[in-house]
């Protein structure tokens, strides 16, 4: 039977990612968002069919739908296929799909899913497995988030954002770590623990899971744990840790200990310490997996990074502007804690809040979240398809930072008024960073337009 499968929300990452491993394993794919991206235009090019709003008439010979966790069940498409009775599936369910006779490894977490995995397929690439490759953001060493290989390896980010990680049996699987999210799904912490307590279980027997050691909540649940564990972490009690750890910019080198016995000194295109965390753990698998130490350090030498995670869009002598797609506490001290490393004179940070329910559970966790940047803007929160909630926005947040440190300068700007304010308080020597996993990116490439003209301008005179 010819195969046409629709995606409804395709011009999401992760779905666009499963839309173009399906065209290059033979299925005609069509596919509906809400707008026209980077993204969708890519697909179209590629060979997908791509509708602009939701249409009930959009599905029309389909005979699959597959949607994305952010799709509600009043979508008209969704209704004309249940309608039809053509099958629905989850997009992690297509993905488990896909995987089927492959060696599966996934990378799961809190935090670092993107970079850890986006590290682990560029270390199979470089070592020659290839890999067939799903992962949550633009791997920039080969410029796209999905790639289908030839190899019996298939490298896969496992969102636990719904549960739907579940859908997953890896032979070999990282989780980075455990942090209190996605509250509107799980409604509270315990659910969550007891989802990746599931997902560990889901690791193949014969397999090899990989947790770090610094999380107090890996370690609780690894304590039933019966099959093959690895621990990777910051200090000697993990398995796998780091020693003499020199962080300068962006970047990073330490001394590998594996056992307690020195494995070698690894250079890496990554700062922060959380990174050296999770370079170690793509170590370890690269041990377990018995690629050559040579090529995994050549890796970590030359990762270019994944898009929006601590990248760089514009430097020069004097500025220097980055984009990085933190969006919870956690993250944005981490990401604040790297770029200071770069000792720039000021850090500005530019925060566009993701998510009603996020923002009011997790208030005070950004209030504190700060302390690294000099200048803070805030911005109105990105719903992300969520309903406003009375007393949650912008400014109450701008409040409670402010409260926290009173000597910092801390503002509430509308979205169309930020690039503006930057250019009229920017100095030599300063840092920008929009952080948000909505699109805050925008405001940061129009910064670096208006930054590229006026320098051309001032070039002229």
């Amino acid at each position: 039977m010819h195969k046409h499968y629709h995606l409804i929300g395709i011009g999401g990452i992760g779905m666009s990612g499963i839309a173009h491993l399906l065209m290059r394993s033979g299925i005609e794919v069509s596919g509906s968002d809400v707008k026209e991206t980077r993204i969708t235009a890519e697909l179209s090019n590629a060979g997908a069919k791509i509708f602009i709003g939701h249409a009930s008439s959009n599905i029309d010979s389909a005979n699959l739908i597959i949607y994305s966790s952010a799709i509600k069940e009043d979508n008209p498409e969704i209704v004309k296929a249940r309608k039809l009775g053509i099958p629905l599936i989850k997009r992690a369910q297509a993905l488990a799909q896909l995987m089927q006779d492959k060696i599966v490894v996934t990378v799961a977490g809190s935090h670092g899913k993107t970079t850890t995995t986006s590290l682990i397929a560029y270390l199979l690439l470089e070592a020659g497995f290839m890999p067939t490759v799903a992962v949550g953001g633009i791997l920039r060493n080969i410029d796209t988030n999905a790639c289908f290989g030839n190899g019996k390896y298939f490298v896969a980010e496992a969102d636990e954002s719904d549960g739907s990680f579940l859908y997953y049996r890896p032979k070999y699987s990282v989780i980075t770590n455990i942090d209190c999210e996605h509250m509107d799904y799980y409604q509270n912490f315990d659910n969550e623990l007891e989802a990746f307590r599931q997902f560990m279980q889901r690791t193949e027997d014969d397999g090899c899971l990989f947790c770090c050691d610094d999380d107090i909540y890996l370690k609780e649940l690894l304590k039933d744990y019966r099959s093959k564990y690895i621990l990777f972490g910051l200090t000697k009690n993990a398995h796998i840790y780091p020693k003499n750890i020199l962080i300068s910019g962006l970047s990073s080198e330490f001394d590998c200990y594996y056992k307690d016995k020195f494995v070698d000194r690894f250079g890496l295109a990554l700062g922060g310490r959380h990174n050296v965390s999770n370079a170690l753990s793509v170590i370890a698998l690269g041990l377990e997996l018995g690629i050559n130490l040579d090529v995994i350090k050549k890796t970590l030498m030359n990762y270019k990074g994944a898009g929006r995670r601590l990248e760089i869009k514009f430097s020069n002598d004097q500025i220097t502007i980055i984009d990085d797609y933190a969006h919870h506490p956690t993250e944005i001290r981490a990401t604040l804690a790297a770029v200071k490393n770069l000792k720039q004179k000021r850090i500005i940070a530019v925060f566009q809040p993701h998510r009603f329910s996020r923002t009011k559970l997790l208030m005070d966790e950004f209030g504190k979240c700060f302390s690294d940047a000099d200048y803070v803007l805030v911005t109105d929160i990105y719903p992300a398809s969520e309903l406003s909630i009375d007393g949650v926005n912008a400014e109450v947040l701008c409040d409670k930072i402010k409260s926290n440190y009173p000597n910092k300068k801390v503002l509430y700007l509308p979205k169309p008024e930020i690039v503006s304010h930057i250019l009229e308080i920017i100095e030599p020597e300063d840092l920008v960073i929009t952080l948000g996993a909505g699109d805050i990116i925008k405001n940061c490439e129009e910064l670096v337009e208006r930054l590229k003209f006026e320098s051309k301008v001032a070039g002229a005179a």
